[in-house]
């Protein structure tokens, strides 16, 4: 079983060897030469997108910049058009790594990726869980996931799953009876890490908290606890380190992106400034003094085949003041938090649901701009969305269908077009909400 991970990523023809070795050499980069290497790159790949990006030259307004500063911010709006309006001159789809976000912060769109650029941030990937013992040739994950539920979706994931030495346990339900079978399955296999969103541990940790029982007693062989998509409290860490009786780790990323920030062991929140460049801006688009609350940018430095320049994640932050550019550290992360959903057959399924079951209403042409879900009473929900057409009859069948098989039959729903969704204070789009 060693190397099947490497192997299936070099199957899908990512270029995972020659990517940890460029990997391996900016690390090496010295902290005096680091701010030099981030202007290099940063010139490189705008340069790169001026000169072959359509897309972005007509975000930018011509073919050349002068100053950083004054480069546009790319927000996800500006992405709600069809993906082959936004590859760059020798990336066509078929040759590229192509995705869809979540859409947790409402605003869904389908998103490219070179091989090499995706290369690259599985190196990063596997260099920051090396910091705790894991190796994903060897290490074995439990995963608190979604999964896809129609028959080659989930065949497909359940083998990729398989080839990466992980055991997923859907997220959809976890009402008491299903975390019953998961405490099992910790009981009889030796998983090594634990990895999935934040909410969905949560709830395990609760009930393992109610039921007194610490996790490493009935699976030994476990060291840490990854958590991702979501913010993690303290006062959960406390608990979950408690009950799972292993560290836990804080991490942001974000799909189209890489990893933004990965806990390390010093138990700080260091920001990736390999394959990223990080900004925290005022409202002006002008970046502010480390300890100053701003808005979360960010910069692919190594995405060809599509543009990530100054892209507006849709976060608010603060970097430390002991940052650096080789080593920025954030201090604190504002947003990004789910509920849970209580449904009439007294099943808990977490917020983050909801973004599976949109996405069936998600297309590359981007008609559906923004979308919020709101739980009125047990049984009802509201959605509310941005579009240019209205949603068709078909498609709102389409969404029941898939949340009476994601969640439960017998739920009902509003949909309400709207010109524009009310937005929290941070300008934050809450994607689920219950008022339960």
């Amino acid at each position: 079983m060693t190397n099947l991970f490497h192997i299936s990523l070099k199957l899908s023809g990512f270029p995972i060897t020659k990517a940890q070795a460029d990997f391996e050499k900016i690390l090496q980069v010295s902290e005096a030469d680091y701010p030099n290497y981030l202007d290099t790159k940063k010139r490189e790949i705008v340069e790169f997108h001026l000169k072959n990006n359509a897309f972005y030259q007509n975000l930018v307004g011509g073919k050349t910049f002068d100053n950083w500063n004054e480069l546009p911010i790319l927000t996800k709006k500006n992405l709600q058009k069809p993906l082959k309006d936004r590859l760059s001159k020798g990336y066509p789809e078929k040759s590229v790594f192509v995705n869809k976000t979540s859409g947790s912060s409402g605003d869904p769109f389908v998103f490219a990726k070179d091989k090499e650029a995706h290369a690259i941030t599985w190196a990063s990937i596997i260099h920051r869980f090396g910091w705790y013992g894991v190796d994903f040739n060897s290490s074995y994950q439990a995963r608190f996931y979604g999964i896809p539920l129609d028959f080659i979706g989930y065949r497909k994931e359940r083998l990729k799953d398989f080839l990466s030495k992980r055991y997923r346990f859907p997220i959809f339900d976890l009402s008491d009876t299903i975390l019953d079978g998961v405490l099992e399955h910790f009981k009889t296999k030796k998983f090594d890490y634990i990895n999935g969103y934040t909410s969905s541990i949560v709830l395990f940790g609760k009930y393992l908290q109610a039921r007194n029982i610490i996790l490493t007693d009935v699976c030994p062989t476990l060291k840490v606890c990854m958590v991702t998509s979501e913010m993690l409290f303290e006062e959960d860490k406390i608990l979950l380190e408690k009950h799972l009786g292993i560290p836990v780790v804080n991490e942001y990323g974000a799909s189209e992106l890489d990893l933004i920030a990965f806990q390390n062991p010093n138990n700080e929140w260091q920001m990736n400034s390999e394959t990223l460049f990080v900004e925290i801006l005022d409202e002006n688009n002008q970046p502010v003094p480390y300890g100053k609350e701003g808005k979360v940018v960010i910069t692919s430095l190594y995405n060809k085949a599509h543009p990530f320049i100054r892209y507006e994640i849709g976060d608010m932050g603060i970097l430390d003041e002991k940052s650096t550019p080789k080593k920025p550290i954030l201090k604190k992360l504002i947003g990004r938090t789910s509920d849970v959903a209580l449904l009439p057959s007294g099943k808990k399924s977490p917020g983050l649901t909801f973004y599976y079951v949109t996405k069936s209403i998600i297309e590359d042409d981007g008609n559906v701009k923004e979308f919020t879900v709101r739980q009125t009473k047990l049984d009802s929900f509201e959605i509310d969305y941005v579009s240019s057409e209205e949603l068709t009859s078909e498609q709102i069948k389409e969404i029941e269908n898939a949340i009476a098989k994601y969640l439960e039959p017998g739920l009902y729903f509003t949909y309400n077009r709207k010109e524009f969704l009310e937005r929290t204070k941070r300008g934050k789009l809450k994607q689920f909400q219950s008022l339960l």
